[in-house]
């Protein structure tokens, strides 16, 4: 296509001739004059002149209008010096001989005065052709397209076929423009370059025939997209052409519609990023109105709980006798506690939910990771079975220490609320079934209970933030949080590389599990056993 563009001629242009049409034209008089000698006697004089037209009209389909014209010239001349009477001269001795000379050197000049009008519509047809595909190709290439910048070299390349000369562009990478937020692509110097500035600041073209420094030697066209603030463009491009082509308005007008195409779809990518930003904006507000209102409600019940037995042991602690005074006090502790998770749990989701967030990695042993969570449990439930079970030679684990045993608290926690007081909990760590054969191993730390389980309705949202779920006999769970424990699991998970997932067990229960892909490990220092 860029072939045909650069090939293509405007309609008042004589088309392009090579020797293959130079031979064209010739062989076509050759074989109209080998038929006008060989025949010569069979036939009359009339007949003859009309294969001397025929012959004319072909080579006209060939040959460039002068040269068609010269040629049908010169045919009448042989014509009337081989043929009409008396032979040999240019003499007429007829009047007849004569109408019909003027006939035939008329019937040439029309016919190859259409015959150029014809090429001449012809060549225009393709080369509106070439551009209308031209236009499709980039609107094909921007549909399929999020990001219009990464197509920039197809503009470049259709605009430098249209100039016959290379183009410098000049894009916006971000809207609102700031200096910073710009790609230029292609060469050009510093006036150019200033032209390029001034160009999309204006939104205007510039140049030749453009009503604007027509002193120019190139023009500078606005990639337009919708109404922008101060009438700016999008980006602009800088054509530079030869003197005969500076002033060819329907090829400014068509490299304007390229600019204006590409300039739309920059419109469209930074709508739609404002779009995005906007619904994001929109849901992060939607999220802190709806943790303020989940701190504001469940929050209330254990502050109430400590200011109540807080106030008791102030108030009434000298009539209290020593048992009553260390129930009191154990509620404030264990209310306290529950509001400490409760205040991790909530801003570990914002952390984790904040854009570029780097987690503090080192290589953990599984071991010490169940080790520290058992122990909080049991100190938090010394009446329950809790229950610890590792498959042995497991890797080291390439995590964030705090981050993870937080997961395996909220897990182990959230097992000992859900299920009865006779029920065990039991924490198992073992190596990922499947995975490529070269690859490290990953583990799967699991928190497995025999509670009455998770409503099937109910177990792909409730690890959505806000979501407590009902069980699996369609009893709603206590509420005792904020519904963030479960949403921030995933979120811990997610940040380390793999997923939290829930399994219903056999014969009733839950199993959650933390997936993490395996990591390389650290090579042993030398000197090291």
């Amino acid at each position: 296509m860029l072939q045909a563009l650069r090939h293509a001629q405007p309609a008042d242009d004589p088309p392009a001739t090579t020797a293959a049409a130079w031979a064209g034209g010739a062989l076509a008089w050759a074989g109209a004059w080998a038929l006008v000698l060989g025949l010569d006697g069979p036939i009359d004089l009339a007949h003859q002149a009309l294969l001397v037209v025929l012959g004319g009209t072909l080579a006209a389909l060939w040959w460039p209008p002068l040269a068609a014209l010269a040629g049908g010239a010169a045919a009448v001349l042989a014509f009337n010096a081989l043929l009409v009477p008396p032979r040999g001269s240019l003499a007429v001795a007829r009047w007849q001989d004569a109408l019909l000379l003027a006939l035939m050197a008329g019937a040439l000049a029309v016919a190859v005065g259409l015959i150029v009008r014809l090429r001449g519509q012809a060549g225009q047809a393709r080369l509106h052709q070439a551009r209308a595909e031209q236009l499709r190709q980039l609107g094909e290439a921007l549909r399929d397209s999020g990001d219009p910048l990464a197509h920039a070299g197809v503009l470049q390349a259709q605009l430098a076929a249209l100039a016959g000369a290379p183009v410098a562009l000049l894009l916006c990478r971000a809207w609102p423009l700031a200096d910073a937020a710009v790609a230029t692509i292609g060469h050009a110097d510093d006036e150019e370059n200033a032209g390029l500035w001034h160009g999309l600041r204006q939104g205007r073209p510039m140049g030749p025939g453009t009503g604007r420094h027509g002193e120019l030697a190139h023009w500078v066209l606005p990639l337009r997209g919708a109404v922008t603030e101060g009438g700016a463009a999008l980006g602009a491009a800088l054509l530079r052409l030869p003197p005969g082509r500076r002033h060819d308005d329907a090829l400014r007008a068509h490299a304007q519609a390229l600019c204006d195409q590409f300039g739309v779809a920059l419109q469209r990518r930074f709508n739609r990023e404002a779009a995005d930003a906007a619904t994001a904006q929109a849901q992060l507000q939607a999220v802190r109105n709806a943790l303020l209102t989940a701190i504001s409600h469940d929050y209330r019940t254990p502050l109430a709980t400590i200011l109540g037995a807080a106030s008791s042991l102030q108030d009434q602690g000298q009539r209290l006798d020593p048992a009553q005074r260390a129930a009191l006090a154990g509620r404030i502790v264990q209310e306290a506690e529950h509001l400490a998770r409760l205040a991790d749990n909530t801003l570990q989701l914002a952390r984790l939910d904040a854009p570029g967030v780097v987690l503090q990695r080192d290589w953990e042993s599984a071991e010490d990771l169940v080790g520290t969570v058992m122990r909080r449990a049991r100190q938090r439930a010394p009446g329950r079975v809790l229950r610890a079970r590792l498959e042995p030679g497991l890797p080291l684990l390439h995590c964030d220490a705090m981050l993870l045993t937080q997961l395996l608290d909220n897990l182990v926690d959230n097992a000992l609320r859900h299920t009865p007081a006779d029920a065990p909990v039991e924490l198992l760590v073992r190596r990922a079934p499947g995975g490529p054969a070269d690859a490290p191993p990953g583990v799967v730390l699991a928190v497995r209970d025999r509670g009455p389980g998770v409503a099937p309705a109910w177990r792909a949202r409730i690890f959505e933030v806000f979501q407590r779920g009902e069980s699996a006999a369609g009893a709603a769970p206590p509420r005792t949080g904020t519904g963030v424990g479960l949403a921030v699991c995933r979120a811990i998970a997610r940040a380390h590389g793999g997923e939290l997932t829930l399994r219903a067990r056999n014969h009733g229960g839950s199993s959650f599990e933390c997936h993490l892909p395996g990591t390389t490990q650290p090579a042993p220092a030398e000197g090291t056993a």
